[in-house]
């Protein structure tokens, strides 16, 4: 049988990514960090990619029909009843992998900072105010009243596609957005790092770890701390870089390989 869902694959295999795209995490728009933060949702609950999809669907589909000027009132309603169920579980999922992560974030390594990290927006707060039945109520009345404004607009003005991840450095206090460069690298790996052990915590294994170009830009008390600290997670971990003499710290503790002409060489 051939598996057509990431979602099948998730059940089987957690993973834990890391690119050079993502350095940037911290100052690009909000999109950036709300898809990251799914991506860590992702891993411990693999339903949760269903209902961002559901959502997403809702979504496009209410704007499609208040954008043609449709008088469709009770399928609009039906599209608000799926934006709101599915979007208070996708804002649900998020505050909850925040909260157990922020734990794992709280201490400072030495080497990576201590982060605090929570996703803010009108329907986390209105699941911070009561239960989610009632946050779910409350969403559908935003939508159903704001039809005409969203129409003009071109946009839904209110729902977790807008909510916010929030980084902040523990030890100088400043959002992740306004520090430097090497402590927004810094802060990145802190939350993959935690991540991990926030899952092999909980699932009794570590997740799988695919690191692309970790090495650049780290000086050598971080990178040997990076190194420590994957070893000590007991995970399957897969590093990629151009310079192998940043990977010399992990001789005889990892395997190496050359890759070169679409061939995959192990170097002894």
């Amino acid at each position: 049988e051939v598996a057509k869902s990431q979602a099948v694959l998730a059940d089987h295999v957690s993973v834990l990514w890391l690119t050079p795209l993502m350095d940037r995490l911290f100052v690009e728009g909000p999109g950036a960090r709300r898809r990251f933060l799914d991506g860590l949702v992702f891993g411990s609950d693999p339903a949760h990619a269903g209902r961002v999809k559901a959502y997403d669907h809702a979504l496009r589909e209410r704007m499609r029909l208040l954008r043609d000027g449709s008088k469709d009132l009770g399928w609009l309603a039906s599209l608000e009843d799926t934006m709101a169920t599915r979007g208070v579980a996708v804002a649900a999922a998020r505050l909850d992998v925040t909260r157990r992560l922020g734990v794992q974030l709280a201490a400072d390594t030495g080497a990576f900072p201590g982060a605090a990290i929570e996703v803010a927006g009108p329907v986390e707060s209105w699941l911070g105010d009561g239960p989610a039945l009632a946050a779910e109520d409350r969403f559908r009345a935003v939508l159903a009243g704001a039809r005409g404004s969203d129409a003009a607009e071109g946009r839904t003005t209110i729902g977790p596609h807008k909510s916010e991840l929030m980084v902040r450095h523990l030890g100088n206090g400043q959002a992740a957005a306004l520090c430097s460069t090497g402590e927004q690298k810094a802060l990145l790996i802190a939350l993959v790092l935690g991540s991990a052990r926030m899952r092999a915590q909980e699932r009794g294994c570590a997740p799988m770890l695919l690191l692309d170009e970790i090495a650049a830009h780290l000086d050598s008390h971080r990178l040997d701390a990076l190194f420590d600290e994957i070893i000590g997670l007991g995970a399957q971990v897969w590093m990629t870089g151009t310079d192998s003499s940043l990977f010399k710290p992990l001789a005889g503790r990892a395997q190496f390989f050359n890759v070169a002409e679409a061939t995959v060489t192990a170097v002894l």
